[in-house]
């Protein structure tokens, strides 16, 4: 029988992409060499597009000058998963954890995502599903509000989940989001109605975490804010 499980929680606030990225490479390094335990990173990107290790440029629907010219990056990374958007008022998290210490396959870890979003959801009223075949993500009805992609090295994690929470949807118009055409994107101030005010984005993170550490089972949680990382991700 396994121990209790312990994980450290890094609420890193607004984040660029290759800062979070460089910072997720150290981080894997140390959980494979034991080093640190379980992280997970819990932030937000200014507006940037991705793209998975398949190089799916085709369904980056403009040039990268005219996305520069909005303001958003395009980068290339190694995770699973096809374009996707990053940007305020969405929620991200990723997790550097171990899934052979954790005892589940890769298979089981994307379900628990995709349950993470989902638990997140009806907490607020919002009937969300996991995707169906040729679908990734979360979805509401045949609108998608979650988006998975990972990276497992070693069994041990990068990368994760981005939830919309309010962000803007405009955005998704330059991709064919997740490299699946004709769907809707939406966010949980959608479903909910702009007429229902929704809590503060910090307090809507902080559920998202528990809803991530609840799924996966963590009892030994420890909550670290951006300045007391600072330094550490500086290493």
């Amino acid at each position: 029988m396994r121990g209790p499980r312990s994980i450290e929680i890094w609420k890193m606030g607004a984040v660029n992409y290759l800062e979070a990225l460089k910072l997720q490479e150290k981080l894997t390094s140390d959980r494979k060499t034991h080093k640190i335990k379980d992280t997970l990173l819990s932030l937000q990107h200014p507006p940037t597009f991705t793209l998975g290790k398949r190089r799916t440029v085709h369904n980056v629907l403009v040039s990268e000058a005219e996305l520069q010219a909005m303001g958003a990056e395009l980068h290339y990374t190694e995770r699973g998963g096809d374009a996707t958007f990053h940007g305020p008022h969405q929620a991200i998290l990723y997790p550097v954890i171990s899934l052979r210490d954790i005892g589940i396959g890769a298979r089981k870890y994307v379900e628990n995502l995709e349950s993470t979003m989902i638990e997140l959801a009806s907490l607020y009223g919002i009937k969300a599903r996991a995707g169906q075949t040729g679908e990734t993500g979360v979805w509401v009805g045949q609108r998608k509000i979650g988006a998975i992609g990972v990276r497992i090295s070693s069994g041990v994690t990068s990368h994760g989940l981005a939830f919309n929470i309010d962000p803007d949807l405009n955005y998704f118009k330059h991709i064919v989001p997740c490299g699946i055409p004709d769907k809707e994107v939406t966010s949980l101030q959608k479903e909910v109605g702009l007429g229902q005010m929704l809590p503060s984005e910090q307090v809507i993170h902080e559920q998202l975490v528990s809803c991530f550490t609840k799924i996966f089972g963590y009892t030994g949680i420890t909550w670290r804010d951006k300045t007391s990382v600072s330094s550490d991700a500086k290493e």
